[in-house]
């Protein structure tokens, strides 16, 4: 099974970009979980 590298070359930069996304929005995701746990506490 071969496989296309074009395909890969599409949609790295793609993945690239959604994994800085997630990296970021995670980080404030996990501020704001925080926050509200410790505002709870």
């Amino acid at each position: 099974m071969d496989i296309d590298f074009r395909v890969a070359i599409v949609f790295a930069p793609i993945a690239v970009a959604a994994g800085w996304a997630l990296f970021n929005i995670g980080a404030a995701a996990l501020r704001q979980v925080q926050a509200f746990l410790d505002r709870e506490a």
